[in-house]
């Protein structure tokens, strides 16, 4: 088992896929290292690749509103991405980038053990919880396994692109801290 160091030491040194060469730098997980509640996206933007912290950009002020009106804080949740690179105009990750990355968010899991996991978008959604997954079906509906309660909700770039998602995504948003207390 690899220690908190050491992962970060790993995701920042990776050359396992071509986006080594394009990053600006790798982008590891933010928040509470002990959160019973983990949001999982697909990759960090242009602004996260020059900060080196994940969700700070225009989508990253979305998702904190989002936690706010939930009554969730950062010491509520650890935020990670899928790829830790920028991909390239921000097109979707390819398949062996996940690949490549995915041992990455399997120890970050490992090491958090999370109750709850919140896939952010179609992307993380299809990844974790089930490839065949609807984003505008099956947002906000729960599935449990391998000692996991998952759900998925409109990824906080969606609704900059279309805000009458935003109530919905509001309401996914407050059941995922319902079921929080519910747990803890």
């Amino acid at each position: 088992m690899y220690t908190w160091n050491e992962l970060d030491n790993f995701i920042r040194s990776c050359s396992r896929c071509p986006l080594c060469h394009s990053r600006l730098q790798a982008v590891t997980g933010r928040g509470n290292r002990q959160a019973k509640l983990m949001f999982v996206a697909e990759a960090p933007g242009a602004n996260e690749d020059k900060a080196g912290i994940p969700f700070v950009g225009p989508a990253g002020k979305v998702f904190d509103r989002l936690l706010a009106d939930s009554g969730l804080t950062w010491d509520d949740i650890y935020m990670t991405n899928i790829l830790k690179c920028h991909p390239p105009g921000n097109r979707d990750p390819l398949p062996a980038e996940k690949e490549q990355c995915l041992p990455y968010l399997r120890y970050e899991t490992v090491l958090i053990h999370p109750k709850i996991i919140v896939c952010l978008g179609r992307v993380a959604a299809q990844q974790i919880i089930s490839a065949d997954f609807r984003i505008t079906r099956q947002h906000g509906t729960w599935t449990d396994r391998m000692g996991y309660s998952m759900t998925a909700v409109y990824h906080p770039s969606a609704l900059l692109r279309d805000p009458a998602k935003m109530e919905e995504t509001r309401r996914d948003f407050r059941h995922i801290a319902e079921r929080l207390k519910q747990i803890t």
